[in-house]
């Protein structure tokens, strides 16, 4: 594929990610999407292949790190925040077991 559609396709998963990850937080809206525009126009005249494709590894684990890690949280109290998880953070959570078992 393309190098010029693999970048437009990174920059696109960036602010599909940014909607939902910063939904109802219009302040961090902007800023993200301040901060993607201009990381992008700021590296738009690269022409190395390999910075290229360096700086596609860093936006995609940028993407990565904000669909998996970021989760809102709304401030209810002087010092207290409700967290606000999306449902594709929500995992099965496996039971810790303090005893190992014993192989035979």
């Amino acid at each position: 594929m393309n190098q010029a559609v693999k970048v437009l396709q990174l920059f696109k998963a960036l602010h599909r990610t940014r909607q939902q990850v910063f939904r109802n937080d219009a302040r961090a809206l902007e800023a993200a999407r301040i901060k993607i525009n201009e990381e992008f126009k700021n590296n738009k005249s690269e022409t190395s292949p390999k910075k290229i494709e360096e700086l596609m590894k860093i936006g995609s684990d940028v993407e990565l790190l904000l669909r998996t890690s970021v989760i809102q949280g709304i401030h209810t109290g002087h010092n207290t925040l409700k967290l606000v998880p999306r449902k594709d953070l929500l995992i099965e959570n496996v039971p810790y077991c303090d005893t190992p078992t014993q192989k035979q």
